[in-house]
């Protein structure tokens, strides 16, 4: 009988340790997570915001046909420069701080490309003028928390094209990029794995993986103009969380998947090559908003592929790099236009 008592107490006691264990393991935990950065974008509705969008696109490369092409080119560059002032509209759904969609009208302040291109001169300038026609126009948009784009609007038709639409708005989908950060929340030293689809290339398989790493807590670069430097404001300066990303183009499906696209297989073609690529960024994130401040992000892709008609056998074959620069920056509104003298 002694032994068995003595034996029900120390169980008992054992129980006890062990419920204070859990209890001081689950404070930790939820210290942790309390010091953990939750990053959700939120627009503001009634505000109004100002992005540059500076890119840089370098492409090289050759295409041979079955039609021989004495004007076709092997290099192709274009500079783009936009003013982007973003008007978020009133919208329903808000919940706290998680993120929801936002309906936002789209200015074009300024819009420029120069490109220049070794084929047809007209060709460079059909490129340029896409760019060039958005200046004075206004478009509006929903843009859901993982980034897509719906009930666009566009009631001056500047935009027939749906392809063309997509691209001069791709840059937006940057703005709530932290919507996408792990849901525990992320510490400085922190790192995590993401990948996204490779666009624009005929080839399926390719994704870009991606690592990033939570490198600091800084001052948030300062909204200027084009040519202003980023400085530390006089007054209260705002946080920004400091992420560095690399990544790569890796292939995902087995290196005898096919690789053709299923647009390309119902007229009829078959699609064939090797595709890789890398590149980084460095961005800031508001702490309080979520929202990008800025980003600098640089990065190549080659590619050497085929084009087959499955038909008769008359392909197309594409080898060519294309080295990408692109700087997104809040900035301020442009200044008033001056009064004309006479």
């Amino acid at each position: 009988m002694r032994g068995k008592a003595g034996f029900g107490a120390a169980g008992a006691v054992g129980r006890r340790l062990f419920a204070i264990f859990a209890v001081l393991l689950a404070v930790a935990f939820a210290a942790a997570s309390a010091e953990r950065t939750h990053l959700h974008a939120q627009f503001a509705p009634g505000e109004t915001l100002y992005y540059r969008i500076e890119t840089h696109t370098l492409s090289t490369g050759k295409t041979t046909t079955p039609i021989i092409d004495p004007e076709g080119g092997t290099k192709f560059s274009q500079a783009v420069d936009l003013l982007v002032r973003v008007g978020v509209l009133p919208a329903s759904g808000a919940d706290g701080n998680a993120p929801v969609a936002a309906r936002m009208r789209l200015t074009y302040e300024q819009a420029h490309a120069d490109s220049q291109s070794d084929a047809s001169r007209v060709d460079a300038l059909s490129a340029s003028e896409d760019y060039d026609r958005l200046e004075g126009n206004s478009f509006e948009l929903t843009l859901s928390p993982d980034g897509a784009i719906s009930d666009f609007e566009d009631t001056d038709n500047t935009l027939p094209n749906a392809s063309e639409a997509l691209t001069a708005f791709s840059w937006i989908k940057e703005l709530i990029a932290a919507n996408s950060f792990p849901r525990r929340g992320i510490a400085i030293g922190d790192k995590w794995p993401s990948e996204r689809p490779v666009d624009d290339v005929p080839l399926t398989g390719f994704v870009w993986r991606a690592e990033s790493n939570y490198v600091r807590e800084a001052p948030c670069p300062s909204v200027g103009g084009k040519d202003e430097q980023p400085r530390a404001s006089a007054q209260t300066v705002q946080q920004c969380a400091v992420i560095l990303t690399r990544f790569q183009i890796v292939r995902r499906s087995s290196a005898h998947a096919d690789q053709t696209p299923p647009d390309y297989i119902r007229h009829g073609l078959r699609a064939a090559g090797t595709l890789t690529g890398s590149g980084e960024s460095l961005d800031s994130f508001s702490l309080a908003s979520g929202l990008l401040v800025s980003s600098t992000q640089s990065s190549t892709e080659r590619s050497d592929f085929d084009i087959i008609d499955a038909s008769n056998g008359e392909k197309i074959h594409r080898a060519g790099q294309v080295q990408t620069q692109t700087v997104i920056a809040q900035a301020s509104p442009p200044a008033p236009a001056a009064a004309p003298h006479y």
